[in-house]
């Protein structure tokens, strides 16, 4: 082998590591790619106008959603509360427009009670130092009860849609609805602050070491609340989303968010950072599920066919998020 030869080869083992780690780190992009093409040569009707714009406003609400767990999840905690604060907002918005409120007042009310659930679990968590998962599951309780109070155990109806109703329906060639461009624009804003600052990188030190976090002297209290608190309102604001699409309040609309919720931020969290939970991954993965489960109903699969499916790919994406974990843990040993 010449010297020349040498170097170009040497040159040329960088570029590819470089190409196979963004094949890893975007295999989620592909895997949309390839189930939307495969759908779509036995159903051409999923890349239908009416049915993309279904996809993309579900897509939308459900990013809204999970937004704030996505920074809950990479902390190291979690939020199953979430979906219930999702449900109480929504009926909170429906009783509220029912007994004359304007939608203004309405959604700021919402929005006030999805802080207040989210303040209560991370003054729970971090200063009272209760288990997450314990906390989150009693507050969802309480959310729902609160919910199915509000309206008696039935469906609030709303007259009106409001403001909102436009930017749920297909506008941007008849197919895309302008929800997702606001929503696009606020992943944006989430994924740079979780990658480009501080604020950002104390999320997934938290999640690595809570103790070394605190050493350097970041307020993990503090940290812990707010990011329970931007869950809360994420997640209220995609319930009153849901209440201007559906127009009503839906007491038990939060329950089929749950595992939908959970698997996309942990298989989100097996793209870019592996096992670890971030805004471009959910939002892929977000994608992902909206394409698949789209794809499965166009094909005749039954419910519990769907179900094994999404159940199997939270199981993969909580083994994929535990095993990182454990070799950081192995890692962080060792040094």
């Amino acid at each position: 082998m010449t010297m020349t030869s040498t170097v170009k080869f040497a040159q040329s083992r960088p570029r590819g590591r470089k190409i196979a780690r963004l094949t890893t780190d975007l295999w989620l992009v592909v895997a949309v790619i390839v189930v939307t093409l495969g759908i779509a040569s036995q159903r051409p009707q999923l890349l239908d106008a009416v049915n993309i714009a279904t996809v993309l406003k579900s897509f939308s609400i459900m990013v809204v959603m999970v937004l704030g767990l996505t920074w809950v999840i990479a902390s190291g905690k979690i939020d199953v509360s979430f979906m219930q604060v999702a449900a109480l907002s929504n009926m909170i918005c429906a009783y509220a427009l029912a007994q004359g409120w304007s939608w203004g007042g309405a959604i700021v009310v919402a929005l006030l009670a999805g802080a207040l659930v989210g303040l209560i679990n991370g003054w729970l968590v971090a200063s009272m130092r209760l288990p997450a998962l314990i906390v989150t599951i009693s507050t969802a309780g309480i959310c729902a009860s609160i919910a199915a109070a509000l309206g008696k155990g039935t469906v609030i109806r709303i007259a009106d849609p409001g403001p909102l109703e436009p930017l749920l329906q297909p506008a941007l060639g008849g197919a895309v609805p302008m929800i997702v461009v606001p929503v696009l624009l606020i992943a944006a804003v989430a994924w740079f602050v979780q990658e480009r600052l501080s604020f950002g990188r104390y999320i997934y030190a938290l999640g690595q070491n809570e103790a070394a976090v605190r050493a350097v002297g970041v307020p993990v209290v503090k940290l812990t609340v707010v990011l329970f608190v931007l869950s809360g309102v994420s997640s209220a604001l995609a319930g009153i989303l849901l209440a201007s699409s559906l127009s009503s309040g839906q007491p038990m609309i939060g329950g089929p968010f749950l595992i939908n919720g959970l698997t996309v931020v942990l298989l989100g969290g097996m793209m870019v950072r592996v096992g670890k939970p971030n805004i471009l991954g959910t939002l892929t993965a977000t994608l992902f599920i909206g394409v698949l489960f789209s794809g499965a109903t166009l094909l005749g699969l039954p419910d519990f066919q769907r179900q094994i499916i999404q159940g199997g790919l939270l199981l993969t994406g909580l083994i994929v998020a535990t095993i990182a974990a454990s070799h950081h843990g192995a890692r962080t040993a060792g040094q």
